[in-house]
């Protein structure tokens, strides 16, 4: 937002919070509209980042989620830099919700990640909260949604960030084995080693419009293969294209197609 757009909203004295801009095309908007469009700028059609609880609300029945392994909390155990601190400050203990809901009736146990707290990275306890979730599902025979919001493994956790990798995976591969649905949705941005493990192992992968998914970013693809990358690289449109993804779908139709998705998971 422009000097001159900020000093008109603070001479008409707007209430704080009652505005937001959009951060692609600084066009000012009502926030209780932009709340309305799912977070999505009606001028430009800039997504919006969601945090775990806003994603919760536009996602399950209102009223039925019930959180479980909420206290949770990483340990320090490289003694990195200030991360005790970090993890100190963090009022969701980590990046990562799990719980019990409803989606339009259907039960679903169902995890989210928030990229506002050390861009979504996974750690110990990204990996230990999904089995958990995965667990739980295998007991109550419900389908699994997780929603993916990551720049990778945590570099602060060494190589027990990495090992949450083949954590994760090998309790979705028992998920599989036992015939449950799993639903993977994949929001901006989804890259490193959550999009190389869980988030791309889903029986039905969907990703919302313009999201970036990928391991590597573009910059240090081109370094290693010495060749200019396409238009469109690593967004969910492009991954669609090639087969990586099975839908693209606009977030306020979300709600709509898991639910199509549940009742087939359930009839079968």
């Amino acid at each position: 937002m422009t000097k001159t757009k900020k000093n008109i909203i603070k001479k008409k004295g707007f209430p704080e919070g009652i505005w937001t801009k959009c951060k692609n095309c600084d066009q000012i908007l009502l926030y209780r509209d932009f709340e309305q469009n799912f977070m999505v700028c009606p001028k430009c059609g800039y997504y919006a980042r969601l945090n775990s609880h806003e994603r919760l609300a536009f996602t399950v029945d209102k009223g039925t989620f019930r959180e479980f392994n909420m206290d949770l909390k990483s340990i320090d155990f490289l003694h990195f830099q200030d991360y005790a601190k970090k993890i100190e400050k963090n009022v969701l203990n980590d990046v990562i919700i799990t719980g019990e809901a409803k989606i339009n009736g259907y039960d679903i146990i169902i995890a989210i990640m928030d990229f506002s707290f050390m861009g979504g990275s996974m750690g110990s306890v990204v990996g230990e909260k999904i089995v958990r979730a995965i667990e739980r599902a295998l007991k109550k025979k419900y389908p699994v949604i997780i929603i993916s919001a990551s720049g990778g493994a945590r570099i602060h956790e060494g190589v027990v960030a990495l090992m949450q990798m083949v954590k994760t995976s090998a309790a979705l591969a028992k998920l599989s084995n036992s015939k449950i649905g799993y639903i993977s949705i994949l929001t901006d941005p989804t890259t490193g080693g959550v999009a190389a493990s869980f988030a791309m192992l889903g029986d039905i992968n969907i990703a919302e419009p313009k999201t970036l998914i990928g391991f590597a970013g573009p910059r240090v693809i081109e370094q290693t293969i010495k060749q200019q990358l396409p238009d469109g690289f690593q967004l969910s449109e492009f991954l669609e294209k090639h087969g990586m993804l099975d839908l693209v779908v606009e977030r306020k139709n979300m709600k709509t197609v898991i639910t199509k998705f549940l009742r087939f998971f359930y009839d079968v």
